[in-house]
């Protein structure tokens, strides 16, 4: 191995922690974490249907965070599950699209998705996004 794939190699995993600080990525995980075990039973989502049971959007990728931020939005209008950990993950995903952090998450201000999911599903999505950007490149 050369110096300058050396220097490369290490610029790169110096770019991919920047970024995973950037985006909350550890804190994320663990505010969804919580509130996945604080969700009630997965229920099918139903747009029509007025209940307990909402319909949030899954992003389509790079407008993860407009569209979570629209959901955890919805979900604070609607007191599911837990108020102050719903208000953080929604101020942090706000600030992260108003800063354009997290980069790869942001490619337009609109949440763009091509299905709707019901709290678990959305906050599935929310987990498997983070946990894919605190991955270790190899």
């Amino acid at each position: 191995m050369n110096a300058s794939m050396l220097s490369y190699i290490l610029f790169s995993c110096l770019l991919l922690s920047v970024q995973a600080q950037n985006c909350s990525v550890r804190e994320i995980i663990r505010y969804t974490k919580r509130l996945l075990e604080e969700s009630p039973v997965s229920c099918p989502c139903r747009e029509t249907a007025v209940s307990s049971c909402s319909c949030l959007p899954i992003a389509e990728p790079g407008h993860e965070l407009a569209c979570f931020v629209e959901g955890t939005k919805h979900m604070l209008e609607n007191n599911i599950p837990s108020t102050t950990i719903t208000e953080r993950l929604n101020l942090i995903f706000q600030i992260q699209l108003d800063r354009k952090l997290c980069e790869s998450l942001a490619r337009g201000d609109q949440c763009q998705y091509k299905t709707k999911g019901n709290v678990k599903e959305f906050l599935n999505k929310i987990l498997g996004t983070y946990q894919a950007i605190n991955k270790p490149r190899a």
